[in-house]
């Protein structure tokens, strides 16, 4: 019975932790070039119950569940075009390079401005770097050569952040090829489909919610066991 508490619970704590992750999702539905995830859950292991007198096999009984991992959807995103002539979007897998406090990280967010310096620099205020691995000066006209870039493949992607990645670029795409293409003038939209992630909210509420039914219902039974089970009338 108590092992069923700590079976329900642990569902609990796996659907918090997946909702959290599609809340994030959700309030980043406008973010240009962000990339939804996707939680995935695995189970403990099962345990083998026998019948203790005859040594018959009763059959398995789960352990519980937690979550296994977080995946991250990199599939490239629509573009829209904005007009904006420091917007920039990369048509192909590739990423933006840029550099942060913590060394280069990568980003699919194009929506770029021009620092106090001239410099190129995202909504976070750190440089973007061009081909030759430096930072890249916004001209007198307000405008940029998109071919400047630095667009670059990462093998082992991983999201820091909302819109950053750490990931090692391939040798082919340190000069873009292969990565992509940039397109001055547009952007690219955020990764999550809003009505696909209200779906799998309510889904996870529901989970939840039976977790707390269950743990509810073996609470009463323990109750009556402690106070009704044991009582000897007359």
């Amino acid at each position: 019975m108590e092992r069923g508490l700590y079976i329900a619970a642990s569902g609990m704590t796996t659907e918090m932790v997946r909702q959290d992750q599609i809340a994030n999702d959700l309030a980043n539905a406008s973010t240009p070039g962000y990339k939804g995830d996707r939680t995935t859950q695995r189970e403990f292991g099962e345990l083998l119950l026998s019948n203790g007198a005859t040594g018959a096999t009763v059959g398995p009984l789960g352990l519980g569940v937690a979550v296994d991992r977080t995946v991250t959807d990199l599939a490239p995103g629509p573009i829209r075009d904005t007009g904006e002539p420091l917007d920039f979007a990369v048509e192909g897998d590739g990423f933006f390079a840029v550099r942060t406090a913590s060394g280069v990280r990568y980003t699919r967010a194009g929506q770029f401005s021009s620092d106090a310096n001239g410099r190129l620099v995202t909504v976070d205020g750190d440089p973007v770097l061009g081909r030759d691995g430096g930072p890249l000066h916004v001209g007198t006209d307000g405008a940029i050569d998109p071919k400047r870039l630095a667009v670059v493949a990462l093998t082992g992607a991983r999201k820091q952040g909302d819109t950053l990645f750490t990931g090692t670029p391939t040798r082919a795409a340190a000069s873009g090829d292969g990565a992509g293409t940039v397109r001055a003038g547009a952007l690219e939209s955020s990764g999550v489909q809003p009505a696909r992630a209200m779906v799998d909210m309510i889904a996870s509420l529901r989970a939840f919610e039976a977790g707390q039914k269950v743990i509810s219902t073996i609470d009463e039974t323990l109750g009556k066991a402690a106070n009704q089970v044991g009582t000897v009338n007359g």
